[in-house]
Formats: structure tokens, sequence, C-alpha cells
């Protein structure tokens, strides 16, 4: 009754097999008690609970069945009794002084799980009472080891899931590589005792595995030893994408010795996609240390840790590639710049200012001013479809069309007509650019204008906003069309204003645009004002309009202000 107390409430494999030893002894007054526990991978038993055993037997010795008496009751699943052990051959000598051994083998669901042992300093000391006590003793004991082990593995495994999930989030969150490698191997030692710890990883070419990271014995070592694919343990675990357990590298030809104290090795695939990236290398100084509970543990670590490799390997060729983007867009920037004009021209009848502001690193707006002969000025403000790289460079190239053409000094309509058959020659499909072109006359304070899709431009006369009602196809769709040209005859006091369409887009946080009356009113309430101060108001209006939000477009003003007589000297 006592007995089944305990196999019912226990779970636990020491108070188990504590409390069947006290039981046992109010039986039977042994001297020498011990549980032996069979290892069904290695086929030996190591003692699991002793009593009276020096340290150094239990824990060095590794019974394999048939030796000793407790080998030959688990070979012969019988109990084997005793009555004088220096009669039988096989018998194996853990205490001096004993005359007397009973061992009775612990069967559970007809399979053998170890061996209950009795040994005592007198001869005949175990009866056929004795016998018939400890094998009924271990029928039931059996069932319950069985049950505590298997709890026992369950509790273990929960724990080593809920670990595993731990560890996992941990590593998936670092970016950095070298700190990743680092991270590797001091969880691994939550998981798992070793000595030597190295990751593998495969060359671009997929022909030999480089070591990345390699600790021994808790420090950071460097290997410069490749391993070809399909050599070696490693080699060959990657190739085969199988995990490879080896008891005694010594006994296993595939074995290549670079540490010398290593007896047991785990070289675990690191797979990701199906395909083999590297090789994650375990090594102890034991025989046979690792058992098929930590190979399952690790394999299912090793697909996190590719995981967490190939996203840091990733992040850091993105983070490679921005910073290269980067260098060049800060380049593409500045010659853009460069490509603008470093300053307005002075006129002797009128002021001149411009200023761009891109939506984003670079944009595909553009302004230029190219002068002509007798006092004449063109005056060119453009936007490209599209933002960033594609559109500065269509602005690049239209503004170099501007250029060629400017030679012959073409009135504004000849102008957007002959760099639209440039482009047309050289199509680019879902590009097209918008221009407006002007010619000043500044002597005879003439304005003619010719646009090709920009906003029309505001005229801005005594405080009375007008319209100068020039319109036309963007540049770069279409074959041969036409442009017309507005004329407008200046007077003292003028002011014309271009800009594109980023500025009437512009949207604040509620998406409501800035809008073109916004931009007639502060043209009408700063007309007075200095060409510069006109622009720099109507980019203030703007900011403050859409506050927080990025710009959705590249913003382009360029305004003429018409000087007085009296400031021109004529």
């Amino acid at each position: 009754m006592e007995l089944a107390d305990v196999v019912n409430t226990t779970l636990d494999l020491d108070t188990l097999l504590e409390r069947v030893a006290e039981i046992i002894r109010h039986v039977i007054d042994y001297q020498i008690f011990a549980v032996l526990l069979l290892n069904e991978r290695t086929q030996e038993m190591r003692f699991r609970f002793a009593i009276g055993y020096p340290r150094e037997v239990i824990d060095g010795w590794r019974i394999k069945l048939g030796e000793g008496v407790t080998g030959q009751a688990a070979l012969r699943r019988e109990a084997v009794l005793l009555n004088e052990v220096a009669e039988a051959a096989y018998y194996l000598g853990g205490v001096p002084g004993v005359h007397s051994e009973l061992a009775v083998p612990l069967i559970a669901k007809n399979k053998l799980i170890g061996v209950i042992d009795l040994e005592a300093s007198e001869p005949h000391y175990f009866t056929a009472v004795h016998q018939s006590l400890l094998t009924l003793v271990a029928s039931r004991v059996a069932a319950a080891i069985d049950n505590a082990r298997l709890y026992a593995r369950v509790v273990r495994q929960a724990r080593s899931l809920s670990l595993l999930n731990v560890i996992a989030r941990e590593l998936t969150s670092i970016l950095n590589l070298d700190e990743l490698l680092k991270r590797i191997g001091e969880e691994l030692k939550r998981l798992t005792d070793y000595q030597m710890f190295s990751i593998l990883l495969l060359d671009a070419k997929g022909s030999k595995l480089e070591h990345l990271f390699s600790l021994r014995y808790g420090k950071e070592i460097s290997i410069k030893h490749n391993v070809p694919l399909g050599r070696g343990l490693v080699g060959y675990a990657a190739l085969h994408q199988t995990p490879v357990v080896v008891g005694d590298v010594l006994r296993d030809p595939r074995y290549i010795q670079l540490n010398p104290e290593t007896r047991s090795e785990l070289a675990l695939p690191l797979l990701y996609k199906g395909k083999t990236i590297g090789v994650l290398d375990i090594e102890h100084t034991r025989t046979a240390y690792f058992d098929d509970r930590q190979v399952r543990t690790l394999v299912t670590l090793a697909a996190q840790i590719a995981i967490a490799i190939e996203n840091a390997r990733l992040y850091e060729a993105v983070e490679r590639h921005e910073k290269q983007m980067e260098r060049e867009l800060e380049l593409a920037r500045e010659l853009q710049f460069l490509t603008l004009p470093p300053a307005c021209p002075v006129l002797r009848n009128a002021e001149l200012f411009a200023h761009f502001l891109p939506a984003s690193f670079i944009g595909g707006d553009l302004y230029d001013f190219v002068p002509y002969r007798h006092g004449r000025l063109g005056l060119a403000i453009g936007d490209v479809s599209g933002k960033g790289a594609a559109a500065a460079l269509y602005a690049a190239l239209s503004s170099g069309f501007l250029r060629s053409h400017a030679a012959r000094e073409p009135g504004p309509a000849e102008m957007l007509e002959a760099i639209n058959a440039s482009l047309n020659q050289r199509p680019i499909s879902t590009l097209f650019v918008a221009m407006m072109y002007a010619v000043w006359d500044d002597p005879r304070r003439q304005l003619r204008i010719a646009n090709s899709g920009l906003p029309r431009p505001i005229l801005c006369r005594n405080g009375v906003v007008q319209l100068a009602d020039a319109s036309g196809l963007p540049m770069g769709l279409f074959p041969e069309p036409h442009y017309e040209e507005i004329p407008i005859q200046a007077e003292p006091g003028d002011l014309v204003v271009f800009f594109s369409d980023g500025v009437i887009d512009a949207a604040d946080a509620e998406d409501q645009m800035f809008g073109r009356a916004r931009v007639e009113e502060v043209v009408r309430t700063n007309y007075t004002r200095s060409a510069e101060e006109v622009v720099e108001a109507i980019f203030a209006a703007v900011a403050t309009h859409v506050g927080d939000n990025d710009p959705f477009d590249d913003q382009t003003v360029v305004a003429l202000k018409v000087k007085d007589r009296q400031e021109s000297g004529s």
C-alpha cells in the first residue's frame, strides 16, 4: 500500500527513487542499493540512484547488457541472485567486501528500462522470499519510473520550446551580423553545454564553407581553415542537408581534426528556403555527449539561426546599397544644382529671382536663363513627370536640348517645338516635360510667352491679377504639337510670376491643396515688393499651408519684376 501510494502520487523521479529505497529497506535490510537505468541509444546502464557506492563508480561506470550481475539481469530480463559473488565470473566489484547480490530487471510495457540492485557483505544474505518481494516491487516501480521519465521529458520539452521561442525572438531581432553570431554562442549555452562552437557559411560560389565565427572554451578565436563542400563532418552535413551526430569522432573517417580534445561532434546544416547557407558545428570533449533530445532541440534552433543570419546579411546588404545610393544621390543633387544658373542675370529694366525646392533628394523641375543678343533674355521653367533620379535625368536632358537650340535664338514657340522634336527622337516611355519658355526684350520691355503644360503665368499690374493665357501640350508625347505665343508689353511695376504645379498642388494634413487662388493672393498682396521678396513670400505661404506634411512634388518659382523708369535710369 505504501508503494502504491508513492507510485500513484509521485512524478518526480528523484523523489520516487528515494521513497522506493526507503520502502524496500522496510522489508529487506540491505547495505548497498542502486537503481540503474538503460540508455536506449547506447544500450548502456548508468547509476540513477545509489546508496553505499563510491562516487567514482556512480559517475564513471557504464554497464553494458550482460556485464556484471545487473547486466546479466538486464540481458536475461529475470532476477539474478548470487549467494557468493566471487563464484560468478561476470561479477563486477564496485564495492569492496560484498558477498551477496540480488538484481531484478525493471520492465514496463514489455520494455526494459533498468535494474534494481541490492548488495550485502554476508554470504547467502538474500533469500528466495527477498527475490519474490523485490520482483513484485520492481514490477510496480518500473511503470512509475517510466511515467516519471515521460513526465520529465514532457517538462523538458515544454521548457525547451519556451526557451527556443524566447531565443528565436531575440536572434531574429538582431540585424548586425557580428553581434548576432556572438549572441548565438551565448544562447546555445542555455540549451546545451559545449567546449567548441563554430558557424561556417557557404561561400558565394557554393564550393566551400568558411569559418565565420568560432568559440573555444568561451573565447572567440579566428580560424582560417576552409572546408570544401562534402568534406569532413560539416561538409557532409552541408552537402546532404542532414544533421550529423558523432559519438566518437576518432572512429569516424569523415572527421577532420582541428581540436585534439574533441570527442563528440554535432554538425547541423543551416537551411534557408531549402538551400544550405552554412553549418552550425558544436563539439564536446566527452564521447556520446549529444543525445536525441539535444539534437531535436538544436535542429529546431538551427532553422531559426539560418533565418536570423540571412536577415542580418540581407539587412547589411541593403544598408551598404543605401549608403552607396546616398553617395550617388548626393553627387546627383550636387550635379543637378550645378546645372541650374548660379545666379539670376542682372537686367537694366527688370529684376529676376528664382527658387527651386525638390520634393525628394533630387527633383524633376528645372529653370534656366539663356542670353540673346540685343539685350534679350530667354527664360525657361520646366517640370518633368514623376520624381526622383529618372525625372532629374530627363530634366537634365531637356535642359541640354534647350541650351543646344539657344544658339539660334528662337522665339518661345519655336524653342518648344525644337525641344519637343529632340525629345521625340529619343522617346522614353512614361516621361514627358511641361515647360514655359519666354523671351524678355529688356530695352523694349516686351515679353513673349509660350507654354507646354505648366500652370499659366500670373501678371500683376497695379495690384490687379491677370492671366497670361498661354497653354499647350507637354513635350515628348506628340510629334508635332503647335504652340502659341502670347505677347505682353510690360509697364513699370508689372510683376510676372512663373511656377510649376508643385506649388499649387502642395497639400496640408487634410489633403487640401494650396491652389492657384492662394498663389494669386500672395502675388497681389506683395506685388510692390522685389522679385526676391515675392518668391520668398510664395514659398513661405506654401510652407505654412503644408505644415509638417512632406512635399508631394517639386516646387519652382521664377519672378520677373519690371523696374520703374527712375530705377532703370531710362
